[in-house]
């Protein structure tokens, strides 16, 4: 999501310098207003900026006294006072009234938009903090973004919130969890919620046998570089130029590569392979391992400036074992993948009890195979308990097998399943229809509906 500035100032020119040098700097979201009355209006309408460059000496109202009206309307817009007024006594007034920064005018466009960066990274980790702090389920600002990723569980809609805060910076984020959690699915995702989205998404796994075959992938070579290099290669930085780039399995890659990549990572430069100029590469950088890399870094196996310098953001992924409340819905939506056109896509209550009783060591992955194996064994019948895999049944206890077959009274039908679920979300929201159709990936309407014959209102 691309950060919204708002520039309050009655000096066009200064105006007009603003809207371009932020255009260039890739802010896309920038309002200019030259009267603090039209700010207030727009505050009093819900309009809501992530930062705001405040004149001091405006008609109307001071910088100062507009600062104190956009804090109450809104607490989390960092403001920062850009002004010509060298006065300690604005600044101690401007700094205690909650802005961010004070900055004279004039001010070069590059520090300038340091100040707005780190105002920014200031605000992300405020919002982040507040996930932590909040029982209530968050709301995703752009949920389209993340709609391959299928959830409804607590736990992962606050990490897809703090992976939506993160993706409007360019910090690096390192994505952990066991194989088969979806850790690709949520760098694109981060990649789409990114004012990068434009560009493009390069996966790479960093299994690299040789340095030579690491330099040559990344950083391209020259024509003559090296035996048998008869024309200039572009790496994948150059490929990226501008996108985002994302590295699956780091961990396998050696403290000899790390060490390689780490200049790319706090210079953002690297050296093509026979030449000595560096060349500059504007790229955002997304990795992920189920490996455990604090182990490494104890074995000297994992460089740490690498590691803390990779680790801007850290995102961790839970098992599916750990929000089972997902498997319906996973099941859902792989039945729809698997069987396409007017099929009957849902599985009876035994079978989704079945599927509810395992741990899946493969999480999502192993999930989405089981069902594969049912549905081709289907053949467009409905899904029932005796086609799952044989591994599968078998690896459910026999006291479980024995409770479903023997006591069928305890199976819930899968519409008071349902029923049970939605009324649950439902009351995490807060009784909000319009979030918790959303979270459920239900029609508005739809969701009304189920409600009135439950009796909510």
């Amino acid at each position: 999501m691309a950060a919204r500035i708002l520039v309050v100032d009655d000096e066009p020119a200064f105006l007009d310098s603003m809207r371009r040098g932020l255009l260039l700097s890739g802010f896309t979201q920038v309002r200019l207003e030259s009267e603090p009355l039209a700010v207030v209006s727009l505050l009093g309408k819900g309009e809501v900026f992530d930062v705001a460059l405040l004149d001091i000496t405006m008609p109307q109202m001071d910088g100062v006294e507009l600062l104190t009206v956009i804090k109450n309307h809104s607490p989390h817009t960092e403001c920062i006072m850009v002004t010509a007024v060298n006065e300690a006594g604005y600044a101690v007034a401007s700094l205690k009234k909650g802005a961010f920064d004070y900055v004279l005018k004039p001010v070069s466009l590059e520090d300038l938009v340091q100040t707005i960066d780190r105002a920014l990274e200031r605000k992300r980790l405020l919002d982040i903090l507040e996930i932590e702090k909040k029982t209530s389920i968050p709301e995703l600002e752009n949920p389209g973004a993340f709609a391959e990723i299928i959830t409804g569980a607590p736990k992962m809609v606050r990490i897809l919130r703090e992976a939506e805060l993160h993706a409007a910076s360019n910090v690096p984020i390192l994505i952990t969890g066991e194989s088969g959690t979806g850790k690709e699915l949520l760098a694109q995702a981060i990649h789409r919620a990114s004012p990068r989205a434009g560009k493009r998404f390069t996966p790479i796994n960093m299994t690299f046998p040789d340095t030579a075959l690491f330099e040559s992938e990344f950083f391209g070579h020259t024509k003559g570089a090296f035996t048998g290099a008869d024309k200039e290669r572009q790496g994948l930085l150059e490929y990226t130029e501008g996108g985002t780039l994302f590295m699956d399995e780091i961990g396998n890659l050696s403290p000899e590569l790390q060490g390689k990549l780490l200049r790319v990572l706090q210079e953002g430069e690297f050296f093509k392979l026979g030449t000595h100029k560096p060349r500059k590469v504007d790229v955002r950088f997304l990795a992920a391992t189920n490996a455990d890399l604090e182990s490494l870094l104890a074995q000297g196996l994992f460089r740490k400036d690498f590691y803390y310098r990779l680790r801007g953001a850290w995102l961790h992924l839970p098992p599916l074992r750990e929000r089972k409340e997902d498997i319906p819905r996973l099941a859902k939506k792989f039945l729809e993948e698997f069987t396409p056109g007017p099929r009957d896509r849902e599985v009876d209550g035994q079978t989704l009890n079945l599927l509810l009783a395992y741990d899946y060591p493969g999480n999502i992955r192993e999930l989405k195979s089981i069902l594969q194996a049912a549905v081709n064994l289907a053949k467009g019948r409905q899904l029932s308990s005796h086609l799952l895999p044989k591994f599968f049944r078998e690896k459910i206890s026999a006291k479980e097998l024995a409770r479903q077959s023997a006591s069928p009274e305890p199976i819930m039908p899968l519409a008071a399943m349902e029923k049970n679920y939605i009324l649950n979300v439902y009351r995490q929201t807060g009784r909000n229809k319009s979030r918790t159709a959303l979270l459920l990936g239900l029609g508005l309407n739809t969701l009304r509906r189920k409600l009135q014959s439950y009796g909510e209102e």
